[in-house]
């Protein structure tokens, strides 16, 4: 059986900060960089998240952590 994930934005923003965190991807990359650490077919549902909390394609990872926490500095 082929079952395909929904996205919720706090899952995206998750999986963002995680990849940033393991040094898989920058915070000034752009979010369609994230596109190679999920499966093609979730992307669709990955990018209408995105889309309906108003996050371009082009924006930053950094955008999508804006309460990010610092523990060292």
């Amino acid at each position: 059986m082929d079952i395909a994930v929904k996205y919720d934005i706090e899952v995206i923003k998750d999986e963002a900060r995680h990849l940033v965190s393991k040094g898989l991807v920058n915070r000034q990359q752009p979010i369609y960089t994230l596109s190679k650490y999920i499966t093609e077919r979730d992307w669709p549902f990955f990018e209408l998240e995105l889309e309906k909390h108003e996050f371009l394609l082009r924006d930053r990872i950094i955008d999508l952590l804006s309460h990010e926490k610092w523990e060292e500095d």
